[in-house]
């Protein structure tokens, strides 16, 4: 099974950029979509459909034009979850899951912290996010968690260490926590299978951050332990550019 994960940074400024091409040819199984920016009746669904994802899910914020994740199927899960059930993740639209027969996948999008105010939400929002998978894995315990943490884990995942360990994103709490998120039972697939490979999956729009290749890796499929067997293959597919962020990709048994 090919499983993408996408932050498009808006999904009809996407759609403007080539994204259905792309996505055709990609051919995923399910993508997880992130900061779709857009309310499901702003969207012609049937180009989802033409493209090959007739069970498509949206999950929007309250907010127009804001944060947002969606799920596209090839096929038909046997359940879809919307949100958590806590309210204050919830009203920014940040959760999605769809269960599968052998495993459940989530589209994620953790806030970012630009400010103050946003890094105590993005903290309290990690702190109830960790509980929440934690009791989620004693019934599903084959968890895959795609999407935006905004968050880099090592020094290897951002290409200016040292002159941003006090930028959000790369922050000691951020990256203390994500290092227990992984130890609480999870697999970064793209580490896993590239130990030593320098690459990222965002980069800012200032000062041609892309061009001299000046990113972050915040995009990652988590992957819950029991399934470290059925990780086949994990890619950052950098040539796509419809976004801010690049897609990834968990290729897995099933």
């Amino acid at each position: 099974m090919k499983i993408i994960s996408y932050n498009v940074n808006g999904i009809r400024a996407a759609i403007n950029k080539g994204f259905l091409n792309w996505l055709k040819a990609a051919s995923p199984d399910v993508i997880c979509l992130q900061e779709i920016k857009a309310l499901k009746e702003q969207l012609d669904l049937v180009v989802f459909e033409e493209a090959g994802y007739n069970h498509h899910y949206w999950f929007s914020a309250q907010k127009k034009g804001y944060s947002g994740v969606a799920v596209l199927s090839k096929n038909k899960p046997n359940h879809v979850e919307y949100g958590t059930g806590i309210e204050s993740m919830d009203l920014e639209g940040r959760n999605l899951r769809v269960d599968f027969d052998n495993f459940s996948i989530m589209s994620l999008y953790l806030p970012s912290g630009t400010n103050i105010d946003r890094l105590e939400h993005k903290l309290e929002y990690m702190d109830m996010f960790q509980d929440y998978t934690n009791n989620l894995k004693k019934t599903i315990p084959n968890l895959i968690i795609c999407g935006d943490y905004n968050i880099c884990h090592e020094e290897i995942d951002i290409h200016n260490p040292k002159g941003l360990k006090n930028v959000s994103g790369f922050l000691p709490v951020e990256r203390e926590w994500i290092g227990a998120f992984i130890d609480s039972g999870f697999i970064d697939s793209f580490r896993f299978i590239n130990p030593e490979k320098q690459q990222y999956s965002w980069w800012s729009y200032r000062a041609n951050a892309r061009a001299n290749n000046k990113g972050w890796r915040l995009d990652y499929a988590m992957v819950a332990k029991p399934l470290q067997e059925n990780i086949k293959r994990a890619v950052i597919l950098q040539d796509a550019v419809h976004s801010d962020h690049c897609p990834i990709l968990l290729e897995i048994e099933h």
